[in-house]
């Protein structure tokens, strides 16, 4: 697919998937036109990137974890800088606290559709 198709499918404009690409994070191929050409395999991948860097993993620590997340149970980094490790134990505690606010914030929507709706909970309907 061209960079248009990929920019639709993903919602990334082209200029941020050009980048991408001078960060190593996604490799398209070269047609002989000189157009580059996306495998499918890469909307994924760029929701994938897009989701670590909106986590606030920087490029380069996304480039090296990327090949780990493919295959978790065999791609190991051979000298992992303290620095990383850091890095990504701060954001995985960082990520944790902001699944569990997500978690409370939809829990409190939902329970304020269900009294602006007037839906009775399950366990309420029987009392």
């Amino acid at each position: 697919m061209r960079i248009g198709e990929l920019s639709k499918r993903t919602g990334t404009p082209p200029r941020l998937l050009r980048y991408y690409e001078e960060q190593g994070l996604i490799t398209p191929e070269r047609c002989t036109n000189g157009y580059r050409s996306y495998d499918e395999r890469l909307v994924d991948r760029v929701q994938q990137i897009r989701g670590l860097l909106d986590a606030g993993l920087p490029t380069r620590i996304i480039k090296q974890i990327l090949p780990c997340l493919d295959k978790p149970s065999t791609i190991h980094f051979p000298d992992p800088t303290p620095e990383m490790l850091a890095t990504l134990a701060c954001e995985l505690d960082r990520m944790t606290r902001r699944i569990d606010c997500l978690a409370r914030n939809r829990d409190a929507i939902a329970a304020y559709l269900a009294t602006v709706r007037g839906d009775i909970p399950p366990a309420t309907e029987q009392a």
